[in-house]
């Protein structure tokens, strides 16, 4: 019967840890994937959302570009002659709504995100 027993303890001052071989260009490689695809999506996205309120107004004015301008200079001159508080408010709102518009979509299109890039990387990166 052994009575030799080993701790954890006894290997650390033994050094008998085998040393983790750390990948580097398959790290290296799966990063750049991840951050290449998140600035597509990201820019995607911000496209998307800018876009989208010139595509409504369009629609709204029947796709007509000198009925758009004509209603773009009565907001301007509108903002011009309004009060400083009022502009504050009306800037404010507008960046909120941008936030709140592009936050929705992102939150929409996250899941889609996600899927792709997971078998992105089953398929494009070696599994040990």
């Amino acid at each position: 019967m052994c009575m030799h027993v080993e701790t954890m303890l006894d290997r650390i001052e033994h050094g008998t840890f085998p040393k983790p071989k750390i990948a580097i260009v398959p790290m290296v490689q799966g990063t750049c994937l991840v951050l290449i695809e998140a600035a597509g999506f990201t820019a995607s996205t911000l496209l998307t959302v800018l876009g989208l309120p010139l595509f409504v107004f369009l629609f709204l004015a029947g796709w007509d570009l000198a009925l758009l301008f004509a209603q773009l200079g009565n907001l301007a001159d509108h903002y011009a002659s309004a009060e400083e508080h009022a502009r504050i408010a009306f800037s404010r709102d507008l960046q909120m709504g941008f936030l709140v518009l592009a936050g929705g979509f992102t939150l929409l299109r996250l899941p889609t995100f996600i899927r792709r890039l997971c078998t992105k990387l089953d398929r494009e990166m070696p599994h040990d």
